[in-house]
């Protein structure tokens, strides 16, 4: 926590310099961060978990507290509208103590209702930054959500401080643990649900604050992009296991894959190969290099393995435009991480909002940007055996570049994903979930 006590002031600084930056621009006296309110479940007494709005926990640490605001124009020191009401039923957030509370002036709020009266008299000059826009019409905010003011402070997040760099750093630290149990308990024989326990166990975390829902499964399992299902029976026979599952530090995520052999054999052998494919991708990150093309380049080595390993036949480029190696790894590379596990940003040529839109052989690519310093980012190339997407090659004429004997082989082991969470800097690449003790 020194560390980040030492950070938390340059950063507010920066967020204090982009906010004075588009508030002049747009002419606009400030904006007002909504932490946001809880969703009730329809016909019920009951809410959803609480999920905060990440423009309000990009200046402070505070994830479970809604009917929240910040004040913010960047010349004067943020204010925190913090809620703490009257109630027996729940329990109350306490009044913030931490190192972050130097840095805000902080009023309490007792009736979620009456923010009214603590919000500032020219509401109609300030904008209004948020989920609940009725909230905000109500209160007399005319500029909701301005476009020019979002695509302003999302392509500027895609540029971490340093305290944030210790946050993402932490949130890697965290699922590193999760992940290592993981795997103990997948060589041990556990079942998905089980798996998913001794996760969450070591983590410290429960599933709500995962940054998103964790993906464990067991042999062809694997081959399903966001399997959550968590059978609680282990299966008979065990041939492979992937997980991708993150964590949360501060409002800020990890996300991280890897997957399994449970024996030697040459499923394992191919985990091996884009392993050597992820980390060589990696190397080729640097400021300057487009996003685009470490994805090109994924699709290029990746045919070279599927030659290699007997899965498909003909030339590389052959491959590649044929769609042969999009039905073996139909997902983009990667994306941006921060706030958010899919960051905003990835798409987003300048700070006025200009996209670039993914190429057209690679339409589910989720990031298009140029490389910079402090911009971080997931690598998370794989291969999988999904009958529906090699169904369309085995229709038409490329069924003869695929080697079908070998998808039969490996069809019960499901699919490999390897990711790393990386932080790009002016003369390297840190690995951060490498550097953290999970390099298997």
């Amino acid at each position: 926590m020194e560390k980040l006590a030492a950070l938390y002031p340059a950063h507010i600084t920066e967020l204090n310099r982009r906010v004075a930056e588009i508030c002049a621009r747009e002419n606009l006296a400030g904006l007002v961060i909504h932490s946001g309110q809880p969703h009730r479940q329809f016909l019920d007494d009951m809410d959803y978990p609480f999920k905060v709005n990440p423009h309000f926990k990009a200046w402070l640490p505070v994830v479970d507290n809604p009917h929240c605001w910040l004040l913010v124009n960047g010349k004067d020191k943020p204010q925190l509208i913090f809620y703490r009401p009257e109630d027996f039923w729940h329990k109350v957030a306490d009044v913030p103590t931490a190192f972050w509370t130097q840095e805000l002036d902080i009023k309490l709020l007792t009736k979620a209702d009456k923010v009214a009266e603590l919000l500032p008299d020219q509401v109609g000059q300030w904008a209004y930054i948020g989920e609940h826009i009725d909230v905000a019409e109500v209160l007399g905010f005319t500029a909701r959500n301005p476009e020019a003011v979002i695509s302003y402070l999302h392509y500027h997040r895609a540029t971490k401080t340093d305290y944030e760099l210790v946050c993402l750093r932490q949130a890697n630290h965290i699922a590193v643990k999760g992940h290592l149990a993981a795997k103990s308990a997948f060589y041990g024989g556990a079942s998905e649900f089980e798996i998913q326990q001794s996760y969450l166990a070591a983590t410290d975390q429960g599933e709500n604050q995962m940054p998103y829902g964790n993906i464990v499964a067991l042999n062809e399992n694997a081959a399903i992009l966001h399997y959550t299902a968590l059978e609680h029976q282990a299966p008979a026979e065990r041939h492979s296991f992937l997980i991708d599952a993150g964590a949360s530090f501060s409002g800020y995520a990890a996300d991280i894959t890897r997957t399994y052999a449970f024996e030697k054999n040459l499923f394992g052998e191919l985990i091996t190969a884009v392993d050597v494919l992820q980390r060589q991708i990696i190397d080729m990150m640097r400021p300057g290099v487009k996003y685009v093309d470490l994805h090109v380049a994924t699709h290029q080595k990746l045919a070279q393995i599927l030659i290699d390993f007997n899965l498909a036949n003909g030339g590389v480029a052959d491959l590649i435009e044929s769609g042969v190696t999009a039905a073996f790894f139909p997902h983009g590379l990667g994306h941006m991480l921060g706030l958010q596990v899919h960051d905003m940003g990835g798409f987003l040529h300048d700070e006025r909002g200009t996209h670039i839109a993914p190429p057209q052989a690679h339409p589910f690519l989720r990031c298009t940007r140029t490389l910079d310093v402090n911009q971080v980012l997931t690598i998370e190339p794989g291969l999988y055996i999904i009958d529906s997407l090699l169904a369309s090659l085995k229709a038409d004429k490329r069924s003869q570049m695929v080697q079908w004997n070998t998808v039969e082989q490996l069809r019960p082991f499901g699919g490999i994903r390897i990711e790393d969470n990386v932080i790009v800097h002016n003369d390297r690449v840190e690995n951060m979930t490498r550097d953290l003790g999970l390099n298997d």
